[in-house]
């Protein structure tokens, strides 16, 4: 059987990867490594070596230029020891070769900001979106309902129609660059996931329920390939029924909802790749 293997960068303010290599173990990846961003550039760590990139959350560079900014520069312009490429040059063969991505807060705000999403008729680098301050003007830490667009073509959201899901951030507000890029996004079905009311049925700007003003509720999307997928919600952070916030008031499933999309990422892997 093939072998799947996830590899989950650490390093420069993440501080989520121990929680998402968690999830990748539990969803089945045979092979799960932690590995800093300075062992990929020192060129001791290959990430062609692996199927399944996971960017974490945390605050990368203290979000001193804006959430992610720094990093986003750094993938762009940083150069792999002994082979002199650029990381982004790695990245995107790692796309071209049908590989997964997953960006999760500070991951999504970094995939938006470096250009890797939307990616919109495969052109990744290029930022066409934004993560900006939440309308509350402060750090939310609370629990949100999404719903699931079942058109999408994503493959981390298969089978699913709903999620309930913890949000932890400071910059979680989805701006598009204009009315075209939001248009293009909506009419290719790449708006994945939609902050909503507790039936997982209708897309909501109501505060708390959409807890940062998103533009359209938009909580996560996905590029045309299904491949590449950021959402600000942490499906990492519910794996186990007694990560609910109410697992003692409420009877709730044995396995928590965001296991499902580690689960479809290395399926999708060990079916395609």
């Amino acid at each position: 059987m093939k072998k799947v293997k996830s590899i989950v960068l650490a390093g420069n303010g993440i501080n989520c990867e121990m929680e998402m290599a968690h999830a990748c173990r539990l969803a089945g990846s045979d092979v799960v490594d932690i590995v800093f961003l300075y062992d990929i550039l020192a060129g001791e760590v290959k990430l062609d070596d692996y199927h399944f990139l996971n960017l974490p959350g945390g605050f990368l560079d203290g979000d001193d230029l804006g959430a992610a900014k720094a990093m986003a520069h750094r993938l762009k312009y940083a150069k792999i020891a002994g082979s002199g490429e650029r990381l982004d040059e790695v990245i995107f063969r790692f796309i071209r070769e049908g590989k997964l991505i997953l960006g999760v807060c500070n991951g999504f705000q970094l995939m938006v900001k470096s250009g890797l999403l939307p990616g919109l008729e495969g052109a990744y680098g290029k930022q066409e979106l934004t993560l900006t301050f939440n309308d509350s003007g402060r750090f939310e830490d609370r629990w949100v309902y999404l719903k699931v667009n079942s058109n999408n073509p994503s493959i981390f959201t298969r089978g699913l129609k709903g999620l309930y899901l913890p949000v932890r951030h400071g910059e979680g507000k989805f701006i598009p660059k204009n009315a075209e890029i939001l248009a293009e996004l909506e009419r290719k079905n790449l708006i994945a996931l939609q902050y909503s009311d507790p039936d997982y049925q209708k897309p909501t700007l109501e505060y708390p329920l959409n807890p940062n003003g998103s533009v359209s509720a938009i909580a996560g999307i996905c590029d045309e390939t299904g491949r590449l997928f950021g959402m600000m919600p942490h499906p990492e952070a519910y794996l186990y029924f007694v990560n609910h916030p109410r697992w003692t008031r409420e009877k709730v499933p044995e396995e928590g909802m965001g296991l499902a999309i580690f689960r479809n990422a290395v399926e999708y892997v060990r079916k395609n790749l």
